[in-house]
Parts: C-alpha cells; structure tokens; sequence
C-alpha cells in the first residue's frame, strides 16, 4: 500500500463549557503509515504532567483530549498535530470556560423536505448554549450512528446529518436533541424520498407527446410524396387530361364534326358550322316541342251520353 500524508477528515471543534464540568476535543484523522499524534496549549506541549487529570487517546483514526474538570485557567488555543514518514497536517480550536450557563437553543430548526432516490441530503441545524449541548439525531425515535450511510457532521454551532445515498425507506421523521445540565431543546421535521416509480407518469407524457409529434412528420411526408408525384408528370398528359376533361364537361365548345365535300366549291364557314352545332344542341327534342300526331289519334274518346 502507497503512503499517504495525514489529513483530517473531522477537524477540531471549538468548545464552550461550564466552569467545573468536563471539556472534549476530537478529531478524525487519516493517513499511512498511521501518523503520531501531538496535542499543545498555546504552543506548549500537553501531557499528564502539565495538565494534571488530562486524558489522550487516538484508536482507529480518532483522536481525543478530555478535561474532565475545567477551570478558567484552562481556556486557550488547543492544537492537535499528526505525523508520519509522508507529512504533517495540524488543526486548532478554542476552549471557552465560563461560570455562567444558558440551555440549549436552536438558531437553526430542522427544515423538511423532498428528495429523489438515490440523491444526497443533508439536514442542518444550529445549536447554542453554556456548557456546549450533546446533540443527537433521530429518525422514528431511534438514534442515528454515525457511520458511512449516515455521517454526523458538527462544524462550530452547526450540527448535519449527511445521508450519502437517500432511499424511500430513508423517509420518516426526523428530530434532533440537544442537551446539556441546565436544559434540553428539541427540533423536528419530515423527510420524504420519492421512488422511481413516481416518476413513470412524466416519461408517458413524454412518450405520447413525441408519438404525436411522429404522426404529424409522417403526415407531411406523405403528402409532399404526392405532390411530386403529380409533379412528376409530363405537361403533355396534363393537357390531354385537362382538354379530355373539357370535352366532355362543355360539348358546344368542341369543333363539329362535319363530312367532307370535296365537290364544293364553297364549304361552309367552320364558325357558322359551329353555330349551327351548337343550336341543335341547345334547342329540346322535337318530340318534346311538338306531340307526334299518332298520339293524337290514339288518345281515348269520350264515351257517349246515355
């Protein structure tokens, strides 16, 4: 395994405590070879023997100092120092001793929210109070470890819980309590995390829109196949159609058809040809002007008086 320089994944925090109670500095660090770790009070080296009843420990990446009895002779600047054969990386924090108190309160409330499966979320809050509270988080009521799928963050005042990758069985309610010896304070809120299943209703819409949008391209496609497709015809066809057309849409426009006389040597004009065509054509049937007179002798006859 290559070396790697130490770094803090959760540095120090400051720390506000009660004059008489117990004070505690952690820290989680990494690195390899596993680095050496180094605590100082403004500079000066801290031990059991400058500061009587301190407690320093590091396991498994975590580093503490705990003073369990503070005094006011004890607020400064603590730094934590680790090191190995690749590098070095320090953090610091302050230690506020005070002989006042203040339960816990919460700048900053647990806000609910809605959030998509598989995404990451982060749920916040602030908490204030003399001695630092204990914060814990809960959901349903069961306290929530710290751990890769739920990390526990505090930065100063601020407290977050960090779920890495939100399923719906994330969903419930959360709470956060904070306590200390003189007073508890507790913030809560609702987390809902869809499945992917509620989202099939948005794809459908999608798909029926794309499907109407590919009928319409279809339907143009077509129609501009058949207008080249009579464009592709020839003048020539068009004309015969169109004069076939005519020909038999208006016959008294159509040139008479008249027999030849060879003999003559006067023929008849082809316009007063076509007049005469065209009379015929429009004056009704002889039979219909003028009733044959067979019809006339045919009729029946009044029957005499007796």
């Amino acid at each position: 395994m290559t070396t790697k320089a130490p770094t803090f994944t959760q540095p120090l925090q400051s720390v506000v405590a009660l004059e008489g109670s117990a004070a505690t500095f952690e820290a989680h660090i990494s690195g390899f070879p596993v680095p050496e770790v180094s605590w100082y009070r403004d500079g000066q080296v801290l031990s059991a023997a400058t500061l009587p009843g301190v407690q320093i420990s590091f396991s498994d990446g975590r580093a503490k100092l705990v003073i369990p009895t503070v005094t006011e002779a004890n607020s400064g600047r603590y730094t934590i120092q680790a090191t190995n054969g690749s590098g070095q990386a320090t953090s610091t924090a302050e230690l506020l001793v005070t002989a006042g108190t203040a339960p816990p309160n919460f700048s900053q409330r647990l806000q609910s929210m809605t959030a998509r499966q598989g995404s990451q979320v982060r749920l916040d809050v602030r908490v204030t109070g003399i001695p630092t509270p204990v914060v814990k988080f809960y959901r349903d009521g069961v306290e929530i470890q710290s751990s890769p799928d739920f990390q526990i963050l505090r930065e100063g005042d601020l407290y977050s819980l960090i779920i890495a990758e939100a399923y719906p069985e994330d969903s419930g309610t959360y709470s956060v309590n904070a306590t200390n010896n003189v007073g508890r304070a507790t913030s809560t809120a609702e987390l809902l995390i869809q499945g992917e299943e509620e989202a099939v209703p948005a794809k459908k819409t999608k798909t029926i829109v794309s499907t109407a949008q590919i009928s319409q391209t279809r339907q143009a496609r077509i129609e501009k196949k058949t207008e080249a497709h009579f464009d592709a015809r020839s003048l020539t066809s068009v004309e015969m159609v169109i004069e076939g057309v005519t020909a038999h849409q208006l016959p008294h426009k159509a040139p008479p058809r008249m027999p030849p006389r060879p003999t003559s040597k006067s023929p008849t004009p082809p316009i007063i040809a076509a007049k005469a065509q065209m009379a015929r054509q429009q004056s009704p049937s002889p039979v219909r002007q003028s009733p044959s007179p067979v019809r006339h002798v045919r009729a029946p006859t009044p029957s005499p008086v007796r």
